[in-house]
């Protein structure tokens, strides 16, 4: 059976997927079902991140220039760029010309257009940016902070600490560019999670602390880089169970696929050709029956398959919303996606249509606002439906 895989992007990251192939950590390609394995192909994952944290600007496109709106569709900052970067930490990459620099949230260049790539973001009031084909890192101030020496996949900084790759293995730096953890492993996660990093050394991943210490062995086919609710996805074979932070198997390997997530308590499992949910003492609560399911509950609701339809259940199993749409995402600002057809709208919680379907794509609502795809145009609707920013064509 084929995996229903449901993967929702905030609109901020489809926009940067679509608009720009983002630099840095690049080695995660597995989706939410799955935990990395030695044999997966390398890709990014940088577009599954959950946050939303925009700083209340949006990209929009016009005559071929990049700016900014706010949530209103007021211009902030007129569109001139020839690409850009995300707001964070009052600053955001942009490109004039074949060069990058930053600006400030009312459009002004704090770092002059001077770099061949400009991370993501600032992080911890550094950022990512390359020079000569290497990778340093730059303050807020657009200062060398840490010179240019590292390889493609380093990542910004996330505790204190970042993701370097030298000589085709991976360590981490401090935020004075010294070796903190040294690059011995044949895979790094770009962040710590409840104080772990997912490592793999050979075939098999394992965890080491901020210290570099391996504090769960290497010894699972595939792990999920971070551990939510206490707990983490890893795989035995071909069987997936889960651990926690002490590396004690809580739940045994025994599903054919698992969630990396628990959400509100619970996460979504399968066992042979059907989808059901667990508690964290891996107690079946929702016993499987169902043909697809999504990642996991969102404001108390799942979107599940029954048949060739998607409806929602609430966290007894009880369809509150019954099967009737192609597609089905989670909710998300009291809004989910659904798809009739070949479009999609969105629905409250009640299932009334509150915006009809009408779009060749949709994201998920952020800061009060979604990306919509109408052709190959993009636009911004609020959450009545209403355009705040007209499609304009295909992000580059």
């Amino acid at each position: 059976m084929t995996s229903e895989i449901k993967s929702n992007l905030p609109l901020w990251k489809l926009v940067l997927i679509v608009a720009i192939s983002t630099f840095g950590i690049g080695i995660v390609g597995y989706g939410v079902w799955n935990v990395i394995s030695y044999n997966q192909s390398i890709t990014s994952k940088s577009n599954q991140t959950k946050s939303k944290n925009i700083e209340g600007l949006f990209p929009i496109e016009q005559d071929n220039k990049y700016g900014y709106i706010d949530k209103t569709g007021k211009i902030v900052i007129n569109p001139q760029f020839d690409n850009f970067r995300e707001f964070s930490e009052g600053l955001a990459a942009v490109k004039i010309g074949k060069k990058w620099g930053y600006i400030d949230k009312i459009g002004k260049i704090a770092i002059n257009p001077q770099f061949e790539e400009a991370g993501s973001k600032f992080s911890q009031g550094l950022a990512l940016v390359k020079i000569s084909d290497k990778y340093g890192y730059i303050d807020k101030t657009g200062k060398i902070a840490i010179n240019p020496q590292f390889d493609y996949e380093s990542s910004d900084f996330f505790e204190e600490l970042a993701l370097v790759k030298i000589n085709h293995k991976y360590g981490y730096i401090d935020k004075t560019g010294k070796i903190a953890i040294n690059p011995v492993f044949d895979y790094a996660s770009n962040k710590f999670s409840e104080e772990l990093a997912l490592v793999r050394i050979g075939d098999k991943f394992g965890y080491i602390d901020k210290t570099g210490k391996i504090v769960i062995n290497p010894q699972f086919d595939g792990a999920s880089t971070e551990f939510f609710e206490g707990l983490a996805l890893v795989k035995i074979g071909n069987k997936r169970g889960y651990i926690d932070i002490t590396g004690n198997i809580v739940i045994n390997p025994q599903f054919d696929e698992a969630s990396s997530e628990f959400s509100e308590g619970l996460s979504a499992v399968r066992i042979g050709d059907k989808y059901g949910y667990i508690d964290k003492t891996g107690k079946i609560v929702i016993n499987p029956q169902f043909d697809g399911s999504s990642i996991g509950f969102s404001e108390g609701l799942s979107s599940v398959k029954i048949g060739d339809k998607w409806g929602y259940i609430d966290k007894t199993g009880k369809v509150v919303i019954n099967p009737q749409f192609d597609d089905a995402k989670e909710l998300s600002e009291g809004l989910a996606r659904v798809k009739i057809g070949r479009k999609y709208g969105y629905i409250d919680k009640t299932g009334k249509i509150i915006i009809n379907p009408q779009f060749d794509d949709a994201r998920e609502l952020s800061e009060g606002l979604a990306l919509v795809k109408i052709g190959e145009k993009y636009g911004y609707i609020n959450k009545t439906g209403k355009y705040i920013w007209n499609p304009a064509r295909i992000f580059h």
